[in-house]
């Protein structure tokens, strides 16, 4: 018990991860604007995607998490937080939001990939996405994939790659939904 308050202290004191935050799409799309509301639901996702933190694949059936980095809140929330700023910028829909919303159609989304793929060093993104009406009826689905070459291992450099792949893959979804709502 002596060494317990010196093993708290230590605890303590050890060296925060970098935080990283992701950032949604504005400007440039091309795309027809839908006349209704829609609601994003939060994306599906399973461990190791279902956490903040930043998912590296070393081979087919190995996965790890990359040291000292870690996602500003839980992956699906800040990329259902993305896609809504994402849509709203891009004013192609009378309205953008949150289910609890009046909305004409929700957007279901899953997380497939989100993570640097060590073998080939880039960022690996894939969401699959249906627009659902209210009876519960997809009207239309499809899987979106971005992917970005990353330079190095450094968190900002794999951080910055898994945003930019993000970006790819929401500009994507915005443009492919719009005009079907």
């Amino acid at each position: 018990l002596a060494g317990l308050p010196f093993s708290l202290l230590a605890a303590c004191s050890s060296v925060p991860s970098a935080t990283y935050d992701l950032t949604a799409v504005s400007g440039g799309f091309a795309a027809r604007a839908g006349h209704g509301q829609l609601a994003i639901l939060r994306p599906d996702a399973i461990l190791p995607a279902d956490s903040d933190r930043i998912v590296v694949r070393a081979g087919p059936q190995s996965v790890a998490y990359l040291t000292g980095a870690q996602w500003a809140d839980k992956l699906p929330a800040l990329v259902q937080s993305r896609l809504i700023e994402s849509f709203q910028n891009a004013h192609l829909l009378r309205t953008v939001g949150r289910p609890g919303m009046l909305a004409d159609f929700n957007l279901q989304t899953s997380i497939r990939r989100f993570e640097l793929d060590a073998a080939q060093n880039e960022a690996v993104i894939e969401i699959d996405a249906q627009i659902v009406a209210p009876s519960g009826r997809i009207i239309a689905g499809r899987l979106f994939k971005g992917d970005v070459p990353v330079a190095s291992a450094d968190p900002t450099a794999v951080a910055a790659g898994l945003d930019a792949a993000l970006a790819q893959v929401m500009r994507d979804i915005v443009t492919w939904t719009a005009p079907q709502v």
